[in-house]
């Protein structure tokens, strides 16, 4: 399968949405967050829609990228390792408090947990068993609608 843009965007923001979801609701609770369990929800929950609005605009550079590689696409071990230049953007960007609803300092190793391993949880969603629910996933450039 050789995924489309489209396809692409719309597994990306359905899976870090859903899964990542679901792990960001066990995860939170024993996350080094201060404050109360409610603000350390708003505070994940926030970080994860930041990742996957910045997710969009990665996948757009990754298209351009993939332009200039003969297959057209990535190996599966660079969607692996493409964690580093995203996860560095989004902290970058909660240390210089330029993401809307985070109200104060995110400790980095509760936004290291969370993220390293919502990405994780969602790269190995997305290279097994996003296949067995989506049986034609993969014959429609990975396109979710």
């Amino acid at each position: 399968m050789l995924p489309t843009l489209n396809g692409r965007i719309q597994t990306r923001v359905f899976v870090t949405l859903v899964v990542g979801g679901l792990w960001t609701l066990l995860i939170t609770p024993v996350l080094p967050v201060p404050g109360t369990l409610s603000d350390a929800y708003a505070t994940t929950f926030v970080v994860l829609l930041a990742v996957t609005v910045l997710g969009v605009g990665w996948e757009l550079l990754y298209h351009l990228l993939q332009q200039f590689r003969w297959e057209k696409d990535w190996p599966t071990f660079f969607g692996l390792v493409t964690a580093v230049n995203e996860g560095l953007l989004v902290w970058l960007l909660l240390e210089a408090d330029a993401v809307p609803g985070i109200d104060g300092p995110v400790p980095f190793p509760a936004f290291l947990l969370q993220f390293v391993t919502t990405w994780l949880v969602v790269w190995l969603t997305v290279n097994g068993p996003m296949r067995v629910p989506f049986v034609h996933w993969r014959f429609r450039g990975g396109r979710i609608i």
